[in-house]
């Protein structure tokens, strides 16, 4: 009955409790190039907007349900950042020694003191809502924002090279993949254009959503 009570509720009604519907990239066949666009690694992990207000902090899913009681570490770094309001968009993840993002620890959930916050975006501060601006003024801000902050929300860095180069490396790393961004473009709910994802076709995510169809 809860499940159909929160498939049922208006988009209208997620935002009265302080839930953005998170921009979302469109699937591209090959990665853009030039100074408009910045390119950052695509990680294996679970889409979170981290939303606090005062004392308050909710980790919303991309559906709007809050699951702060399964990232405890990432709601104690955000608590610890010294703003009263504030909504990053990131990727939390569990990263091996190798670097690259353990999904299946993450899904089981035993080891929630180890999920970071890789973010990317930053949607709103200290009141101010930011999505009209330039992404670059708004990443500008959230590196300024998590500088020298704690280690469980961390900037994800973006790369200003040639597209193809960071999507070759990402695979050869073995990581997913990467999503390029538009400097120029503000943060727009639902799919989008100025946001283009790559994925690696041999990486652990791709190989596990293939097996996980066949089984259906």
């Amino acid at each position: 009955m809860v499940y159909l009570l929160g498939m049922l509720r208006k988009p209208s009604d997620r935002r009265l409790t302080g839930f953005i519907d998170p921009c979302c990239p469109t699937k591209a066949v090959r990665p853009p190039s030039g100074p408009d666009w910045v390119h950052e690694i695509k990680h294996d992990g679970f889409r979170l907007l981290v939303r606090k207000e005062g004392s308050r902090v909710r980790c919303f899913t991309r559906g709007g349900h809050d699951r702060a009681d399964r990232f405890p570490a990432i709601v104690e770094a955000a608590k610890a950042l010294r703003l009263q309001s504030f909504t990053i968009d990131g990727e939390a993840v569990i990263c091996r020694p190798d670097g690259i993002s353990d999904f299946a620890a993450l899904r089981m959930g035993r080891r929630a003191h180890e999920v970071t916050l890789a973010a990317f975006d930053l949607i709103e501060l200290e009141a101010d809502d930011l999505r009209k601006e330039p992404l670059f003024n708004r990443k500008q801000r959230l590196a300024r924002v998590l500088r020298r902050g704690p280690e469980a929300i961390i900037y994800n860095e973006h790369f200003t090279l040639d597209g193809s180069t960071v999507f070759e490396h990402a695979c050869r790393l073995g990581l997913e993949g990467i999503v390029s961004k538009r400097l120029d473009a503000p943060y727009r709910s639902g799919p989008s254009k100025t946001w283009l994802k790559l994925k690696n076709p041999a990486s652990e995510a791709v190989r596990r959503k293939r097996e996980e169809n066949w089984n259906t």
